[in-house]
């Protein structure tokens, strides 16, 4: 973040001098504080406000070192990313991260707070050495005491693998074969940070980086609950009188209280998730590989009402007819199965033939009427052809010759020529008066069946394997 300009750094004063603050806090509140785990153990981010600090446990087996062969290691590791604000920066620590790391270091590991001959496995050549990394994610003020909670709450929810010693053989067991054990947490020290204005006369409790900008100094106090100061450091140019120490202790005790409460509910609430299979934390965001709850819980369910029904149901009903199964002769050498049941005389062989004897006669019955109507359809169309092949013409001249008029007409599918006359063309027309056109097409008047031909065909078509064959008559043909 940018310098603040003097307006903004009068401002900020002001408002102390009145006992306010830029967001609204009183001088000795702590922001809202937020502790979640992630799935592995010992994986742990605090939310502190706007300042948000990621701590990480591991675990390694090393030799111990030669003036404490029965003791384990425990290392500290605070890291500033450019990340969290531009004023760190990559590769190295500043004067101001070499100060937060060695205060962590001395609240946490000179405290005692961990139990390091607890580490051992054989003394003088295998122990534990724990690793704690804390990693600012995002810079808003306080990181000490962010980093601090972090660390105590990663490293009591830390479990390190089970080991079983035999003779000279070490077996480190995976956590598929025993559960793993946690370490031993002797007590929870919690820093807590006091910064100073207007020459000692004001005091703030977890300030912001807005309110560090124009501190004149700090004090950080690292109690327990047990009332046991852990580490005090005081930065700055003040004078800090005896009094300021003593209220600053008794208001340490109290906030240290509170921030222990808060870590040791956050443990049990991660515990209780794990135990019974709920999402939890930031790992509500990591879906699960495999089912972990094999259990249905039991439902009670109410079956008064049914079991009533059920009674008056058997009550009120009537009981079904009898059928008897039994067989009953009525004449000598007859023999009948009970009424509604079926025949089981026959074997199953013989019911399927049965069904496909029927099925075929019905098939040839359909055949036969098919191939009946197709027959009839044919002729009619034979008929038809041979009507339209009948052409029938008027001479254009008189033959001289033999002194006749000569048409030529078409029945027959040897194509036969036929000589008329004109009394005959008379005749087929049905009247003497019409005169006849040069050229006569009876075409269409043959394509018409006349009324005695529908007859016929609908008494053809009604009697189905009758067959009916039209006679055509032609008078005075040669």
């Amino acid at each position: 973040m940018t310098a603040l300009s003097n307006l903004e750094e009068d401002f900020i004063l002001k408002a102390i001098e009145e006992s306010k603050r830029l967001d609204g806090r009183q001088p000795y509140d702590y922001r809202r504080t937020k502790i979640e785990f992630g799935v592995e153990r010992g994986c742990c981010m605090v939310h502190m406000g706007d300042t948000r600090i990621l701590a990480q446990v591991s675990c390694e087996v090393v030799e111990p070192k030669e003036n404490r062969p029965n003791e384990g290691q425990l290392f500290v590791n605070l890291e500033l990313s450019p990340m969290a604000s531009t004023t760190f920066e990559a590769g190295r620590l500043s004067d101001y991260g070499i100060e937060l790391n060695r205060l962590l270091e001395r609240t946490v590991k000179d405290s005692r707070a961990v139990d390091v001959e607890s580490l051992c496995i054989v003394a003088g050549e295998k122990v534990w050495k724990i690793r704690l990394d804390v990693h600012v994610l995002n810079h808003d003020g306080n990181i000490l005491d962010s980093a601090c909670i972090a660390a105590l709450a990663a490293l009591s929810h830390f479990r390190r693998p089970d080991v079983t010693v035999i003779g000279e053989s070490v077996t480190i067991h995976s956590p598929q074969d025993r559960d793993p054990v946690p370490l031993n947490v002797h007590h929870i020290p919690v820093c807590v940070t006091f910064a100073f204005y207007h020459k000692g006369k004001r005091l703030l409790v977890d300030p912001t980086e807005k309110e560090e900008k124009v501190m004149e100094g700090t004090m950080v106090v690292g109690m327990n609950v047990h009332r046991e100061l852990c580490t005090m450091q005081v930065t700055g140019s003040m004078l800090i009188l005896k009094e300021q120490i003593i209220r600053c202790c008794q208001i340490g005790v109290v906030k240290v209280s509170e921030l222990t409460e808060l870590i040791k509910q956050a443990l049990e609430k991660d515990k209780t998730a794990r135990a019974e299979g709920k999402k939890f934390g930031f790992a509500e965001s990591h879906p699960k590989k495999s089912i972990t709850s094999k259990v249905i819980p039991e439902q009670t369910l109410d079956t008064s009402d049914v079991e009533d029904e059920v009674s008056r149901i058997m009550e009120t009903a009537e009981l079904p007819e009898q059928v008897s199964s039994k067989l009953e002769i009525k004449k000598p050498g007859l023999g009948q199965i009970g009424d509604g049941l079926t025949n089981s005389w026959l074997d199953d062989g013989d019911a399927d033939e049965a069904e496909e004897e029927e099925n075929g006669n019905s098939k040839e019955e359909d055949e036969m009427e098919g191939a009946i109507g197709s027959e009839d359809e044919d002729e009619e169309e034979e008929e038809e052809e041979e009507e339209k092949k009948m052409i029938v013409t008027k001479p254009k001249a008189k033959d001289k010759r033999k002194g006749k008029s000569k048409a030529y007409v078409s029945d027959s599918e040897e194509e036969e020529t036929f000589t008329l006359d004109n009394a005959d063309l008379d005749v087929i027309q049905g009247t003497k008066s019409q005169k006849l056109s040069e050229e006569l097409d009876l075409t269409a008047a043959l394509k018409k069946p006349s009324d005695k031909t529908k007859s016929r065909g609908n008494t053809r078509a009604k009697g189905g394997k009758k067959k009916w064959k039209k006679e055509q008559n032609i008078k005075d043909r040669p």
